[in-house]
Parts: structure tokens; C-alpha cells; sequence
């Protein structure tokens, strides 16, 4: 009997391993589709957080089947979701992709620019918002670009997100076509840099109105309030929460749309899954994956982000948003395995940055913390300005951390620019909660290789950033005068929270593993670049990561 059974546990052992390299076989030499996702805001320890309340087939998934690099982190000081995306397409820092932040100075034209607003683009399509938005302010190709580039536009590259930045930066120059959520009709739009007109799948899909079915729901917690330990109680005093004080759950969204409108489907799970749905549809209708071609879909979820921006990133309301989450990721996998295949697919999972805690809870729980208040802060500076200098209004400009000197009024003058610079950010490093403030011209003549102001010269653009660019304090959150406190998701630093995100691959040749060597967020075009045998992007300065595949 012995023998016999060592006999058949060899058959067993053989027939395993045959079934083990019948699979490898099956992978392409080249995924047949790239599923680009990110989760806005999904600092890492979030997954650890709630991993206990996640299914077996979201997170949980493409964590235990896929390799995860626990040590990923973005470079560079403004950690703000357009430089986030950029250099996740890019492969790079801001510094050469040219998305500083959001928003930024536009000295020429002497106004804010959003970083993805063309002007120049003709009329928007019928029946939607004045949406002009292109890329064309993205310096440098995208891995999107150079997988369209390589096959002479035979590959399709799509982008899909609630929020126009997300979908237009992660697609690149070259894309087929990139898509977002449009406030006034609740529908998916695009612009004309992409398409003349809607495709009919799209139109079908807006017609069928599905907003309209999510805003007769309540949103109530996916589980019992008491199962929420993860998270600070559902009423607590951190939170801004609805118009009227509405911060507690449930929340009835028929009263909410007719305060804000459909939009506030955004502020919401269901904002995840319509954002799903549609991308789905895409992959669908677009046959993506479906040719000798590798095509690409890039799918950013927001609602992550806008949900923190009103409760905080201990909220029970963003812990239900990534509860629903893990059903959407759940189902995603499992539609991608059905109409491509597993083992065809290539899927990367990151965010555009992480989170900073509530002040106030940082204040109440004793940990260090303040408000820097910008107004009044370059109030004060234009005022020592001023008694140095004599005249007025040397200070042009402030935007996101960066001072804007006027320039031409400094020429005229006949002062050397770098030593109004010096004297400026000399005085305001002695404001509290200012960690450093830097010169564009130090930046621009010395080479940092570590540290914080490494991470400075790696947000600073010659044409875009500002002549001071100032890092607060660990903890520290910037205020103004219009508003207490801004929203959470607008805070930026080079602190680990705001940095330290989670990059998992899944699919296609990847191997089941943690990867705890350190990596940055601009690795992952290098890397995709390289499994696919082609370029990488033209400005890249990541390096590919080593090891994903067996």
C-alpha cells in the first residue's frame, strides 16, 4: 500500500505541476489589456485599517494573489491629485511633467490655470458644461502615449473618471478617448480635443439615467454602526459634514440632491460604482482586449477624496465608501476574468496621495499641530516688503504654498531678483508652523540628492512654480480668510501620510509576494514600459521595479 501510494502522490505531484505550466503557457507574451486604478487619497495604512471588514474577493484578492509593494512613495513636496496622476502616467516628478499642482499662477496671462483647462479647444459638446480640458499643459509623453506610439495607434487608450483632471492626465496627448462626470446633467462627457461628438454606446449608456435610481436611496452603513471600530463615532465634532449641520448617517440623498444638486452623487459610494459601471461599459463596447493589441483603461475613483474632504480620513463615512469599494473592486475582478481572462489582464492599483489627519483631532489627542494662515501671512510679508523696498504690491501671487513676486516690478526697479527671493523666504521661515521656504533660485542652482528640500526641487517647474515655495511643519494644515479650514484632500506635504501609498499589481505573469524594497509612484510607467518591450515615457526618471514576475 505504501508504494501505491507514493506512486500516486507522484502522478498527483506531476499532474500539479503540469496544470501549474499549462497555466504559465496561457499568459500572452503581452497582457491583453492594462487596467490602470486609483483610489484617491488610499494612504496605505487604509487597507491595513480596515482589512478585517473586506471581502475575500476585493482587496483582500488582489492582495493575497498579487504583489504588493509595501515601501511606494511619491517624491516631491506638493502632493496635491493632478501632480498625483501625472506622475503615474508620466513616470516622473512635477519638475519635468510640468503639473505643479491643481492650480497655478499663469504669469503671462496674469490669472489661476487649472492644470487641465485649454481655451483654446473649440466649443464644448452640446448640452454640457463649457468642459475645454486637454492635456496639452502635460509635459512629455505618457506610458499611454508611448503604447500607442509603439504599434502605430493600433493599441486603445481610454480614461474614466468622476473628475476631469484624473481622466485626462492618466490618458496622455494620444488617447482615444478620456471621459468624466459633468455636475450640471449627471452624465459622462469628454471635450472636443477627443471626440466631435458622443459615442452612441455613451449616450446609451446617460440615457438610462441610473443617477436617478441612486439618488431614491438612502445611504446607510453597508454593516451595524457598532461594527464600525475602526473609525471615530459617526457624530463627533471633526467632521464638516452636509449643508445644515447633516453629519451623521443615514443620509437620505433625494433631500440631498435638492440641495446640491445630482453632483452629490460624488460625495457618496455610489459615485464609486457609477464610475465602475461606466468603465466596464467601456471595456465592453470598446472591445477592449479583444485584439493582437494591448489596449488600456484608466479608472480613477474620487469618491474616496471628495467623501474625506467633508468627514475626515476617520470617518465612519469613508470606511463604508471602502467597504462598498472592496464590492465594486470585487466585481470589476470578476468581470475582467470572464470577458478577458485572468491571466490576460495587467492590473495596477495605487493613489494619487495620501491623507493628513482632522487638526482639530490632532489638537484634542495632543499631537503637535497649528494653522498657517496664508492671507494674512503674505499680508504681513508684502508689508516688510514694502518698508525694505518702499512702493507696493511686490507680491503678485499666492497659490498652493508658492509666492509669485512681480517681477517686472522688480526689474524696473533694478534689483537683483534672487536677493528679493532671499530676503522674503529669510522672512517668512521665522513665521511658526514653517518648516523651510525655499528660492526658485537656489532650486535652480543647487542639486539636491535627499532630504525634504529634495523633495522640494522635485515639485519645482521653472515656468509654473512660484519664487518662494514654503513646507509647514509636520502636522500644521493651511487656513485663509474665505474659509476656516480648507478641505482636507487640498492639504499637501512631504510627510509619510501624505506619501505612502500602496502600489499592487495583479494578473497577467504576476507572482503572489510582498516587495519591501522602497519604490516611488514614478516606477510604475517604467515598470509597465518595460514588461510590455516598450519605450518608456520621454521624461521619465523612475526605474522599473524588480521582481513582479516569476
Amino acid at each position: 500500500m505504501n508504494k501505491v501510494l507514493r506512486i500516486l502522490i507522484v502522478i498527483s505531484a506531476v499532474f500539479n505541476i503540469m496544470a501549474l505550466s499549462a497555466q504559465r503557457k496561457i499568459a500572452p507574451e503581452q497582457p491583453k489589456l492594462i487596467v490602470n486604478i486609483v483610489v484617491e487619497q488610499m494612504r496605505y495604512d487604509i487597507l491595513q485599517r480596515y482589512w478585517s471588514k473586506f471581502s475575500e474577493n476585493g482587496f483582500k484578492k488582489l492582495m493575497n494573489e498579487g504583489t504588493l509593494c509595501k515601501n511606494a512613495y511619491y517624491n516631491y513636496l506638493l502632493t496635491e491629485s493632478a501632480p498625483g496622476y501625472a506622475t503615474i502616467s508620466t513616470g516622473t516628478t512635477p519638475s519635468n511633467h510640468g503639473i505643479v499642482s491643481d492650480y497655478w499662477y499663469n504669469r503671462l496671462k496674469n490669472e489661476k490655470q487649472f492644470c487641465v483647462e485649454d481655451k483654446g479647444l473649440a466649443e464644448t459638446l452640446p448640452h454640457f458644461d463649457n468642459h475645454k480640458y486637454s492635456p496639452h499643459l502635460l509635459i512629455g509623453s505618457t506610458l499611454g502615449d508611448e503604447l500607442r506610439m509603439s504599434n502605430y495607434k493600433q493599441s486603445k487608450v481610454i480614461g474614466v473618471s468622476l473628475k476631469s483632471s484624473a481622466a485626462v492626465l492618466s490618458s496622455g496627448h494620444l488617447a482615444n478617448e478620456a471621459y468624466w462626470f459633468d455636475d450640471k446633467t449627471a452624465y459622462w462627457t469628454s471635450s472636443a480635443y477627443y471626440v466631435d461628438s458622443l459615442c452612441d454606446w455613451v449616450n446609451e449608456f446617460n440615457e438610462k439615467k441610473i443617477i436617478d435610481l441612486y439618488l431614491t436611496r438612502e445611504w446607510n452603513t453597508l454593516l451595524p454602526m457598532n461594527k464600525y471600530r475602526e473609525s471615530l463615532a459617526d457624530n463627533n465634532s471633526y467632521e464638516e459634514g452636509f449643508q445644515n449641520g447633516k453629519k451623521t448617517f443615514p443620509y437620505n440623498l433625494a433631500t440631498l440632491s435638492e440641495a446640491y444638486g445630482k453632483k452629490i452623487i460624488k460625495y457618496t459610494p455610489y459615485g464609486n460604482t457609477y464610475t465602475k459601471d461606466f468603465a466596464i461599459a467601456a471595456i465592453v463596447n470598446e472591445k477592449l482586449g479583444k485584439d493582437d493589441y494591448p489596449d488600456m483603461i484608466n479608472i480613477g475613483f474620487s469618491t474616496t477624496s471628495y467623501v474625506n474632504e467633508l468627514f475626515g480620513i476617520r470617518s465612519v463615512e469613508l470606511q463604508d465608501v471602502y467597504l462598498r469599494l472592496d464590492k465594486d473592486i470585487a466585481h470589476l475582478l470578476s468581470f475582467l476574468d470572464d470577458f478577458i481572462g485572468k491571466e490576460k489582464v495587467l492590473i495596477v492599483i495605487t493613489s494619487d496621495r495620501g491623507a493628513a489627519d482632522n487638526q482639530k483631532y490632532y489638537e484634542e489627542i495632543g499631537m503637535p499641530t497649528g494653522r498657517f494662515n496664508s492671507d494674512k501671512s503674505i499680508s504681513v510679508l508684502e508689508s516688510y516688503l514694502k518698508a525694505l523696498y518702499g512702493r507696493a504690491n511686490w507680491i503678485k501671487a499666492y497659490n498652493d504654498r508658492q509666492i509669485y513676486l512681480n517681477q517686472l516690478l522688480i526689474e524696473s526697479s533694478k534689483m537683483p531678483l534672487d536677493e528679493v527671493q532671499l530676503k522674503a523666504a529669510q522672512f517668512i521661515n521665522q513665521f511658526k508652523g514653517i518648516a523651510n521656504a525655499t528660492t526658485a533660485t537656489i532650486l535652480q542652482t543647487t542639486s539636491f540628492t535627499e532630504g525634504i528640500l529634495q523633495k522640494v526641487q522635485n515639485s519645482y517647474n521653472l515656468e509654473r512654480s512660484g519664487d518662494i515655495i514654503i513646507n509647514l511643519e509636520p502636522g500644521w494644515i493651511e487656513v485663509n480668510n474665505q474659509k476656516e479650514q480648507i478641505a482636507y484632500f487640498k492639504q499637501s506635504s512631504p510627510y509619510r501620510y501624505d506619501i505612502h501609498v500602496p502600489i499592487i499589481w495583479y494578473g497577467w505573469k504576476i507572482g503572489s509576494k510582498e516587495i519591501l524594497t522602497p519604490v516611488h509612484i514614478s516606477d510604475i510607467a517604467p515598470t509597465i514600459s518595460n514588461l510590455l518591450n516598450i519605450s518608456y515615457p520621454t521624461g521619465a526618471t523612475g526605474t522599473p521595479i524588480q521582481g513582479l514576475t516569476d
